[in-house]
């Protein structure tokens, strides 16, 4: 190999580097852009329906709108962790309450995916796979799994969004009114804008029985706005976190010991008759053994 040779590649090594380097750049701020305080509006509609029941009745339309604080929770290089509170009533008199999470990793290969019934199978991906890609992890209110994907950020004519499919539970607007199925399949976009990003979703309503093909049920479209506004609408969502986020680290702590055993992991829905979220909620637990006993009881064995 001549030196005009091997200068040439040294420089095409440097350059293909370089541009990665500036990808993963632009992919992180646009993850950070996520951070803020929105005014969110939420829009489900079901669109068709594959039912060979004559009687069955589509969920109604859905629209809700409500203030949001998105606080960066973790910055790290190859993670970004963003925990999301919902903030209800006026700002000078407003009720808080923790709402979902959304970690962002970088080629991360290890997943949790739903399969239905409040379990989730540990799935191991290839490098080549993952290559480049950032997985998003999105969890409950108690930090307890909901669903993940894996996905390319992409950056051109202006805009930044990411997307992918995969399974999840069904919606909090679902579950407690529908039973005719069990999965929901979620399209998700995540598009940057200059107000702030939409949460585009077309999803759909799967019934899945073992040893059978899954059926399709219907299917439906969601468009989640969330237009930033200035952060001091959300000062009461600051406060909040500031006296709870030593609490919710504890919390995470111990789901980080159980997601970190890399096996399929299943869920009791009540314990006691009570779900996770309201042992987790009260004001009361606030000790590190009592949090791990109280998530731990909720882990089949």
């Amino acid at each position: 190999m001549n030196r005009l040779t091997l200068l040439s590649l040294l420089i095409l090594t440097f350059s293909l580097s370089v541009n990665a380097q500036n990808k993963k750049k632009k992919d992180t701020e646009a993850i950070k852009n996520m951070c803020g305080c929105f005014e969110i509006t939420f829009n489900f509609a079901e669109t068709f329906n594959y039912s060979k029941d004559s009687l069955y009745k589509p969920s109604k339309i859905k629209i809700a709108q409500g203030l949001e604080w998105a606080q960066l929770v973790e910055d790290k290089k190859n993670k970004i962790s963003i925990q999301h509170l919902l903030q209800v009533g006026t700002p000078s008199n407003s009720y808080i309450i923790k709402h979902w999470r959304q970690d962002w990793l970088y080629e991360n290969s290890n997943f949790y995916m739903f399969n239905g019934d409040n379990t989730w199978n540990f799935v191991t991906k290839q490098k080549s796979q993952i290559k480049k890609q950032w997985t998003q992890k999105v969890y409950q209110v108690d930090d307890s799994p909901r669903y993940e994907g894996s996905g390319t950020w992409v950056h051109v004519d202006g805009k930044s969004y990411w997307e992918n499919t995969t399974d999840a539970p069904l919606p909090r607007r679902e579950y407690t009114k529908r039973s005719d199925y069990n999965i929901t399949k979620r399209g998700n976009r995540h598009e940057i804008t200059s107000q702030g990003w939409i949460h585009d979703q077309n999803n759909s309503k799967v019934i899945r029985e073992v040893g059978k093909a899954d059926v399709l049920l219907a299917k439906e479209k969601g468009y989640n706005t969330y237009i930033k506004v200035a952060n001091s609408k959300c000062q009461a969502s600051i406060d909040w976190w500031k006296s709870h986020q030593s609490k919710w680290q504890l919390v995470r702590n111990k789901w980080k010991d159980v997601y970190g055993r890399n096996q399929n992991l299943a869920l009791e829905e009540k314990v006691d008759n009570k779900l996770l979220y309201k042992y987790l909620f009260s004001d009361e637990m606030t000790a590190e053994n009592e949090i791990n006993k109280t998530i731990e009881s909720f882990v089949k064995k």
